[in-house]
């Protein structure tokens, strides 16, 4: 019995701390859980008003990492989704960056302007493939996954997908972002732009893996908008939408 008590009382004192709000923590929420009897705590839901049991936390965090995943997906694979968001639009590759400066300098700026925009069409396409494999990765986690993310840093539900997903997401999304460039003609606009470039005298030729590198930024984009949202619903009460979200995540505020 003190074994279960002392896991409640970390159970609670974690829900707590994960409150954003100013107001002070009703403190007697501790003992409501630690008077629960047993049976009513471990694996059920309680009945307790302040508690929360394994069940609910593996179901809030849940609930938030679907929230947060949807609107995540969702926003990347929206036209401009990723192309206008600053923080996830894809540049010209890093590698070939001499390529853009040096086609601007004769005359051929738009055309690495096409190709930048076919480039983010073709991740923003390849986006909405994403949602089913994050949401196979949320329903295999287990209780250790959840106690690891709820006591973890800000960002420890993202990571958990990253080590969960991107092994998955690479072999998913690499035929459909190759079909997506493709079919905007990014392909195209980069073989062009490097043959181009390629034929100056004197310069270093280019040869990037265009599908990698798409394949690439498009999978960081989407845990990117994820951790967003991920620290949102951890900081933001306004952001816990439901019940067991604002339990699990805030706590009921005294």
């Amino acid at each position: 019995m003190k074994k279960k008590s002392s896991f409640l009382l970390l159970l609670a004192l974690t829900a707590l701390n994960f409150s954003a709000s100013a107001q002070k923590i009703d403190l007697s929420k501790i003992g409501q859980i630690l008077t629960n009897r047993a049976g009513t705590a471990a694996k059920t839901s309680s009945t307790s008003a302040g508690s929360v049991s394994q069940t609910e936390a593996a179901m809030g965090l849940k609930e938030a990492l679907t929230q947060g995943i949807t609107k995540g997906a969702d926003q990347a694979s929206k036209q401009d989704g990723f192309y206008l968001n600053r923080l996830i639009r894809i540049p010209f590759p890093p590698d070939a960056q001499r390529v853009a400066t040096s086609l601007r300098a004769i005359g051929l700026g738009s055309q690495v302007d096409k190709f930048e925009l076919s480039l983010n069409r073709g991740a923003e396409d390849a986006a909405r493939s994403a949602k089913p494999i994050f949401l196979s990765a949320i329903k295999s986690l287990t209780f250790k996954d959840v106690w690891g993310i709820l006591t973890g840093e800000k960002d420890a539900a993202t990571n958990y997908l990253k080590r969960t997903t991107t092994s998955q997401l690479t072999t998913a999304f690499k035929p459909i972002i190759q079909q997506s460039l493709d079919k905007v003609n990014a392909t195209r606009y980069y073989t062009d732009l490097t043959t181009r470039y390629n034929m100056i005298p004197l310069v270093k030729p280019v040869q990037t893996d265009l599908n990698q590198y798409a394949t690439d930024k498009a999978i960081g984009g989407l845990f990117t908008l994820i951790a967003q949202e991920e620290a949102n619903i951890r900081e933001n009460p306004v952001a816990r939408t439901t019940e067991l979200l604002r339990r699990v995540f805030g706590g009921k505020q005294g």
